[in-house]
């Protein structure tokens, strides 16, 4: 099993130094991968504990400088909130700066306040979010550039960008919606947020059964009901790799028993399935909007 952390970016308890520290422990457990999250602005009614969120980039950009090895995922950047441009460059640039670490995942988003303070129209996010992969896409292989935007306000025709990523960015699509799934299945991989072991059995055979090779990517990410049973998060992961493997499946021994110093602050499970492989993730630090 590859396991992986939420690192601690978003909510009261996040700092600077907390997310260095659990980035820097990640590591040198030998985990697989580290993951922080987005949200630009929020109404403070459906966040009244915390409206923190360290920005996504900039914060993996801060853990790549102090790690070697980890893997660096966004779970997920909402891609129709951003313009593209500006962000395919910060994201080639954290791709060669960290070694080539960088994963993608995108979604298009669920708060709709949030879209309206950003001034940026909701019921579009799904076409805004296809033409925003096409253009970084375009902008990452393409130099000089031509690209001719409908929803997105660009005038691209005959331009340069560089960085261009020196390895390619894997980009996972989140959601487990008909429109998110063949997003998945058109790009690299698959980021099942939220969904229960249950929920991602029928969604991982049939994407796998589309994209049988290993390099296509299934993350998929839950919960233990009782945050600190930890029966509870074998069961969750081994409920997990069952519905991968359409078999049942045990941990090897030594990583799913990895629980962070202060077991007071493990909140959640994170459970990643890809390339045939399962990856149970514990949050070390409480996620006070959820």
């Amino acid at each position: 099993m590859q396991l992986g952390i939420h690192l601690p970016q978003a909510g009261s308890q996040a700092t600077p130094e907390l997310i260095r520290r659990h980035a820097r422990q990640a590591e040198d457990l030998g985990l697989s991968d580290i993951w922080v999250s987005e949200h630009i602005i929020v109404p403070r009614k459906q966040f009244p504990r915390s409206p923190l969120f360290y920005d996504p980039i900039l914060t993996l950009t801060w853990v790549a400088a102090v790690t070697e090895r980890v893997r660096l995922g966004t779970s997920v950047i909402v891609l129709p909130m951003r313009h593209p441009l500006p962000l395919a460059k910060e994201l080639s640039t954290l791709q060669n700066l960290s070694g080539g670490r960088l994963i993608l995942g995108v979604g298009v988003g669920w708060l709709e306040a949030e879209f309206n303070a950003l001034g940026v129209p909701f019921q579009e996010r799904g076409r805004r979010m296809d033409e925003g992969i096409a253009m970084m896409r375009a902008v990452w292989s393409e130099d000089p550039v031509t690209f001719e935007a409908k929803y997105i306000p660009a005038v691209i025709d005959n331009m340069r960008m560089q960085p261009k990523p020196e390895k390619p960015i894997p980009i996972w699509i989140g959601g487990t919606s008909e429109p998110a799934l063949e997003r998945a299945l058109r790009l690299d991989g698959w980021h099942g947020s939220r969904a229960t072991p249950e929920q991602a059995a029928p969604i991982v055979a049939r994407l796998r059964a589309r994209r049988p090779e290993p390099e296509f990517a299934m993350l998929a990410l839950g919960r233990p009901r009782h945050r600190h049973d930890e029966g509870a998060r074998r069961r969750l992961c081994r409920g997990w790799r069952a519905a991968h493997h359409g078999a049942s499946a045990r941990p090897r021994s030594g990583r799913l028993g990895y629980r962070p110093r202060r077991r007071r602050q493990t909140r959640r499970l994170n459970l990643t399935l890809r390339s045939g492989f399962a990856s149970a993730a514990p949050e070390s630090v409480r996620n006070p909007h959820r």
